[in-house]
């Protein structure tokens, strides 16, 4: 009689589940879900926002780099790339801009690969300096790492552990790299390039200090040059956003399918842009738009939505923390659109 009894609740609670699982599948598949936005959607979100905010006039060109001061303030784009390779646009998405520290979280993705993420944590360390991203103060408040991979002497001290016999062979390395997550062959904008080299004493100052507590693991001098060229390369709009659907996608790059990273290797950098992409702006980011991203002076900014895809802004006037004005306001405003942040509700399709 038990045994009868355990098998008629079994089934009962079998019923039960089936019935609560099929009439949510029912409620999920009959109405639109902000987990997956149309193609209509999408582009209707980015034509807004472009729309919306093109003619704002708000913050400044970084003017302690020569080259980028000079750079068209009007400059603007948006693009959108989906895990399945669709793109949308916005704007000026073809402009080849200055990637600067949006570059640190590909040499991050480079530095998991090559020592794993215990290794890397320990050497770098992932947390808030609570300082400017250029901070001396914060290279002696941390005595035992550099804070996190995005403040300049986190950088510095992760591009110094890019393995290779030379200078040249490590910045190869670092360009191949960037490139297998553009899908597309990147190059390094030569006048950016001798612009930053030409002024960056305290960053060199900030790498020999570094180096003075055995938390630099190259020549200091050469892993400052080395940071300067991978901040120096260009990279359009459209190309960010392929490189962020990259991270998306669990390290795969939709156009060409390689696998660029190892997927247990993406939620360590994601978790590290939640946390420091913006500056002394993040913790204002993850507030109002709940996305793990990253900017950087030159004026474009990418965030990632995990299994989703990647949403980039680009205009160089830019904030007192060094972000974008009109790339943060654009990629806000599609967040909000779609639905898409991360801490909320909604992005998991629930009103």
């Amino acid at each position: 009689m038990q045994k009868s009894n355990r098998i008629v609740c079994t089934l009962t609670l079998a019923l039960m589940f089936s019935v609560w699982s099929n009439a949510t599948l029912s409620q999920t598949t009959t109405r639109l879900s902000p987990v997956a936005p149309t193609a209509e959607d999408l582009q209707s979100a980015i034509n807004d926002a472009y729309q919306k905010f093109k003619d704002n006039r708000e913050g400044k060109n970084a003017d302690y780099i020569p080259y980028l001061s000079k750079v068209d303030p009007k400059l603007f784009g948006i693009a959108i790339m989906t895990v399945d390779g669709r793109v949308f646009t916005a704007g000026d998405v073809d402009y080849p801009f200055a990637i600067e520290s949006v570059s640190k979280v590909f040499t991050l993705a480079l530095a998991l690969e090559e020592f794993g993420p215990e290794q890397l944590y320990a050497k770098i360390g992932s947390e808030p300096t609570g300082r400017p991203f250029n901070s001396v103060n914060a290279v002696e408040d941390m005595p035992t790492h550099t804070g996190n991979p995005f403040v300049n002497a986190g950088a510095m001290a992760t591009t110094s552990l890019i393995s290779g016999a030379s200078a040249d062979e490590r910045w190869t390395k670092i360009l191949a790299f960037y490139s297998k997550f553009a899908g597309e062959k990147l190059t390094l904008i030569d006048e950016v390039y001798k612009s930053e080299a030409a002024t960056n004493d305290h960053n060199k100052g900030i790498a020999v200090l570094l180096k003075s507590y055995d938390r630099m693991y190259s020549d200091p001098l050469e892993a400052t040059d080395i940071y300067t060229r991978q901040c120096s390369v260009g990279v359009s709009a459209k190309q960010l956003a392929m490189m962020g659907a990259t991270l998306a996608n669990h390290g795969v790059n939709p156009k060409t399918n390689e696998q660029v990273i190892k997927r247990e290797n993406v939620p360590h950098i994601l978790a590290t842009m939640s946390m420091a992409g913006l500056y002394d702006g993040s913790g204002s980011w993850a507030w109002h738009v709940g996305l793990p991203a990253k900017s950087g002076v030159g004026g474009g900014i990418v965030a990632v939505i995990p299994g989703k895809g990647a949403i980039v802004g680009f205009a160089p006037p830019l904030d007192k923390a060094g972000n974008s004005v009109k790339a943060q306001k654009a990629i806000a405003f599609v967040t909000e659109r779609l639905g898409i942040n991360l801490y909320s509700p909604r992005s998991v399709g629930l009103r």
